[in-house]
């Protein structure tokens, strides 16, 4: 069995790369701020354009569903036949969707700009938790979450490079961020050429194949309860990086600089739990951590509507901290769940959290229209009770062993 279709585990001398991991975290972290930018600046592109809170969630919606019918396609094409170099190309497409947005003067060329976005990510995600799992040395939880906290870490910066440059400079100054999606692609570049000559390197070995003991009932069941914690995970984020600076103006009359502050203490709280969630199921399960995620936020998101502006501050980073700390536990998971392939479930996680996340802010968009701001987040406050589901899943112990 070849390297693409078993599980791709380690040789027992190989160790963690963690030069490789942490270019692909920075390059993720890259990545998403050039893609949280668009969220951003959605309060000064409303006024610019004179959208209603229906098209606000369309250019998300465009977004994310480009990246997540692309990402599954592409995670299963690259299971069978690996594209190393195919990332700093992916990275290639987010560069031009920022000159778009930057030099956009009609709804049509921003919804073009963020479908390019999309694009970007849909290349780099599947691919880049492949050069993760390869980097891993088998401590794949910890991996996955030094790969994704880039992420959670570019899409924290986001906002407040959005304050304090976008805000104060105009939408041209969008165009600026493609320097950094231009140096994402020179780092990416470096990366595959690791890939490709780890590749090179364990042609002819044998991986072992992975043998978790479930049925492949056990297995399905598993693998659509994974699929909605991540949906109501992504609802419930997307209330927050598409309508939160709403929010915090129209609740306690804060300034826009001000109300991405605000979205910052979200993002941050979300970073540093996906840092701590891989490492901390290593050592404890996955299940462990799933039920205190998505379940254990119940209380403080029941709260938050009701809440001050300082205990609303504390509520949403205890909040993002939770919540954050599932997501590398669950795609991690998953991949185990389904030996080798690898990039087709990285490609259908992430891109299900994109999808999700659009269609979720479509709709809570046309939810605000109706019913006003705070309605949503009283509405979405009851979705980390799906988190009960997690009940479902089998012990991670023999999942992990072998």
């Amino acid at each position: 069995m070849s390297d693409v279709t078993a599980d791709q585990r380690p040789l027992p001398a190989e160790t963690t790369a963690y030069a490789v991991l942490i270019a692909i975290s920075i390059c993720h972290m890259l990545n998403d701020i050039m893609q949280s930018l668009l969220a951003a600046i959605y309060p000064m592109i409303k006024a610019d354009f004179g959208l209603d809170f229906w098209q606000i969630g369309l250019l998300t919606f465009t977004f994310q569903v480009t990246a997540s019918l692309l990402q599954p396609v592409i995670g299963f094409a690259t299971d069978r036949r690996p594209a190393p170099f195919s990332l700093p190309f992916g990275m290639g497409s987010t560069l031009c969707g920022l000159l778009l947005l930057g030099f956009a003067h009609s709804y049509p060329m921003l919804l073009l700009g963020a479908a390019m976005i999309g694009i970007g990510s849909a290349v780099f995600h599947p691919e880049a938790s492949r050069v993760a799992r390869f980097a891993s040395g088998g401590r794949y939880g910890l991996a996955q979450s030094v790969f994704q906290v880039g992420g959670n870490f570019g899409t924290a910066i986001g906002p407040l490079l959005a304050a304090f440059i976008v805000v104060p400079r105009g939408q041209a100054s969008v165009a600026w961020f493609a320097f950094a999606a231009f140096a994402g692609m020179m780092i990416l570049w470096q990366v595959s050429a690791w890939y490709a000559r780890y590749r090179a390197r364990n042609a002819g070995r044998k991986a072992i194949a992975g043998d978790h003991g479930l049925s492949r009932r056990r297995v399905m069941l598993a693998l659509v309860v994974l699929a909605l914690l991540v949906f109501s995970k992504n609802i419930y984020t997307a209330s927050f990086t598409s309508y939160y600076t709403f929010y915090a103006i129209e609740r306690f009359g804060v300034t826009v600089q001000q109300s991405q502050l605000l979205l910052f203490v979200f993002l941050g709280g979300m970073a540093a739990g996906t840092l701590l969630g891989g490492p901390v199921a290593d050592r404890i399960g996955s299940k462990s951590v799933i039920w205190v995620s998505i379940v254990g936020i119940l209380p403080f998101t029941l709260a938050l509507p009701y809440a001050s502006l300082p205990v609303t501050i504390a509520l949403t980073a205890t909040i993002g901290l939770l919540l954050a700390s599932a997501f590398p536990v669950i795609v991690v998971f998953a991949q185990e769940l389904v030996p080798g392939r690898v990039g087709m479930i990285a490609g259908i996680f992430f891109g299900l959290a994109f999808g999700m996340g659009g269609i979720a802010a479509a709709i809570l968009g046309v939810l605000a229209d109706a019913h006003g701001i705070e309605f949503v987040y009283r509405l979405c406050s009851y979705l980390p009770l799906l988190g009960l589901l997690t009940v479902f899943l089998p012990n991670t112990r023999p999942v992990r062993a072998g």
